[in-house]
């Protein structure tokens, strides 16, 4: 293997990991809360939560540009007075992914709490457990099975994720090429279609591997 294709491997597993540890704490807050709570506003932050699944990720990735660019609505700030900057850089490619695969995360977080029933949480509650005490020790492990497959699909659709990445991060190699990224630049060039190719099968091995110790670690945790 060359070293522009270990490094969009290496850069593609980064970004996937650091997409799932970014949305892991707030996504299952979000499942959770819209799985147990009606408020003002619920349909219309679920609708929010949901946009990246429904519009194309090119404008997702426009988006955020606008947002957090260096130029952006909130990026100006950040980079004038913080010099931090997500544009074109590794951690955008995190965001891009990260905003994509949240609504997987939610849905699945959302639907394995409401699986989960609500007379084992009272009945903790009776018994002097405080909320947050019941949701780490009865409606957390109950619907971990659900939230672990979430996380799954976050991190195979960052391994996928095209559009709102080279929108927002760019396709600069070595620095936010991931694997999709690399394959969509060799196949300009007729001379790296096999190396398109390796890659290709790279990402479908990971994303097999990723849902197989998935299943594997659901599995003991029913046992």
């Amino acid at each position: 293997m060359s070293a522009e294709l270990v490094t969009a491997i290496i850069l593609s597993i980064k970004v996937g990991l650091a997409c799932v540890a970014v949305i892991t704490v707030p996504g299952i807050f979000m499942g959770w809360l819209l799985a147990r709570k009606n408020f003002p506003g619920k349909v219309l932050l679920d609708a929010i939560i949901h946009i990246p699944l429904v519009t194309p990720p090119v404008v997702i990735g426009y988006g955020l540009l606008i947002l957090l660019g260096r130029k952006g609505l909130i990026g100006a700030v950040l980079y004038k007075y913080f010099g931090i900057e997500f544009g074109f850089t590794w951690m955008g490619a995190v965001i891009a992914s990260a905003v994509m695969g949240m609504p997987l995360l939610v849905r699945s977080a959302r639907l394995a709490i409401e699986l989960v029933d609500r007379n084992l949480e009272k009945a903790a509650n009776t018994l002097g457990l405080s909320p947050f005490a019941v949701f780490c020790k009865i409606t957390l492990p109950l619907s971990l099975p659900g939230i672990i497959c979430g996380l799954v699909l976050s991190f195979a659709r960052s391994l996928g994720e095209f559009g709102a990445t080279i929108t927002f991060a760019g396709n600069i190699e070595g620095q936010t090429q991931t694997i999709s990224l690399a394959i969509f630049t060799m196949l300009q060039q007729p001379s790296m279609e096999r190396d398109a190719m390796f890659l290709a099968c790279i990402s479908i091995l990971i994303s097999l591997a990723a849902i197989a110790a998935s299943e594997m670690l659901t599995r003991r945790m029913r046992k």
